[in-house]
């Protein structure tokens, strides 16, 4: 049986992606895990995709498994691929949905007004409980700093440009939804397409 890695988006955890593994149990070996800061894990100082994709290499070494599947939602497709990029030995195919590749100045400071924790608690504080129940014991509002300096900084260096998405040799397939927010369908196919 095929082995299949589940990773969450930003802001997430391997709990929303229970019904996902749920309806792919019988096809896959179903694994998934919670990225450093996230669903309880400890907090680490900062927040990057290269320390992203270390806790996976991490996990598939405690577990002993030597080459996977991936399917990433949002960040964790852009984990799956900066691994299929960097460590493509490891990595049997990829499979993004709302992977966000466009990355500048710009839509950094774009993507990081809708992490606010303060509009979060005033506009949406169900989902406040949410993020709060979901990462304890962390503080969830650190956890968005955290995601918010990290979305900065791929800002100032996307660290998968076009040139680093083209050199991947892992087969590939790249979603998005019709009514994405934060995904452009432009951008979508500009990278399937590479």
């Amino acid at each position: 049986m095929h082995k299949l890695l589940l990773l969450h988006g930003a802001i997430g955890a391997k709990d929303q992606l229970k019904p996902l593994a749920e309806a792919l149990k019988n096809d896959y070996e179903v694994h998934a895990l919670n990225f450093s800061g996230h669903g309880g894990e400890q907090m680490p100082n900062s927040f990057s995709i290269e320390l992203f994709a270390n806790d996976v290499l991490t996990y598939l070494d405690k577990t002993n498994i030597q080459k996977i599947n991936i399917f990433g939602y949002s960040m964790g497709g852009y984990v799956a691929l900066y691994l299929a990029k960097y460590y493509p030995n490891k990595i049997e195919k990829v499979f993004t949905l709302a992977t966000k590749f466009e990355w500048n100045p710009d839509i950094s400071q774009k993507e990081i007004k809708m992490l606010d924790t303060n509009k979060i608690e005033e506009k949406i504080p169900a989902f406040a409980q949410i993020l709060e129940k979901r990462h304890q014991p962390n503080n969830w509002k650190v956890l968005l700093k955290k995601t918010s300096d990290m979305m900065v900084a791929l800002g100032n260096k996307n660290c998968l440009t076009l040139q680093n998405l083209t050199s991947i040799n892992i087969l590939t397939k790249i979603g998005v939804g019709d009514n994405d927010n934060m995904v452009t369908l432009g951008e979508t196919k500009q990278v399937a397409q590479i």
